[in-house]
């Protein structure tokens, strides 16, 4: 959970330097690159992120994969910053982070909807133009199937649950009965 809040930190603290110098989705794209680099490079993030070698040499090693890149200037620092506080191993979380908040910048949200059963295309572009229309921005939708809710479906844009499930009803049902049973 500590880990969440200090990536968020870091993620926040980007996205506000990254609008005020205009620059939010260029660092959203070198974030998503330096992750990569690390899916592709065996041992690189390792070699970062490892206390069993010096740190002096750890940071030389960033620095100079940072030398050989065309990252700007403030990836650059917020990257050596992120090392200098033995923050480097939250990057992928950081970068994740970022993401959503590049996103939400930009007018998408992501939502996810869980159903019963399989959903035609037609109903699924139906809530996405529903859902777009109530928030007012763009809308990337998760389609899931669970097989538990009985009937209906439970849609999440953020933290917002919609719950039009079945199952919950019927759970809401139980505990109203229940209620009206110790009255």
């Amino acid at each position: 959970m500590k880990n969440l809040a200090v990536s968020r930190r870091y993620a926040k603290a980007l996205i506000l330097i990254g609008q005020e110098d205009g620059q939010a989705e260029q660092y959203n794209a070198e974030l998503e690159s330096i992750v990569g680099l690390f899916d592709t490079q065996d041992g690189f993030e390792l070699a970062l992120t490892n206390p069993l070698y010096n740190k002096n040499d750890r940071k030389k090693v960033l620095e100079a994969v940072l030398a050989g890149t065309d990252l700007s200037a403030i990836m650059k620092s917020f990257l050596v910053l992120l090392f200098d506080k033995g923050r480097i191993g939250f990057l992928r979380e950081i970068a994740s982070y970022y993401k959503d908040l590049a996103d939400e910048l930009n007018g998408v949200v992501k939502a996810s909807i869980v159903s019963a059963t399989e959903l035609s295309s037609d109903a699924v572009d139906k809530i996405k133009e529903a859902l777009s229309k109530k928030t007012g921005k763009n809308i990337v939708l998760n389609v899931e199937q669970d097989k538990s809710l009985i009937g209906g479906v439970v849609t999440k844009i953020g933290d917002l649950v919609l719950d039009g499930s079945v199952k919950t009803q019927l759970i809401n049902m139980r505990e109203t009965l229940k209620k009206g049973e110790s009255v």
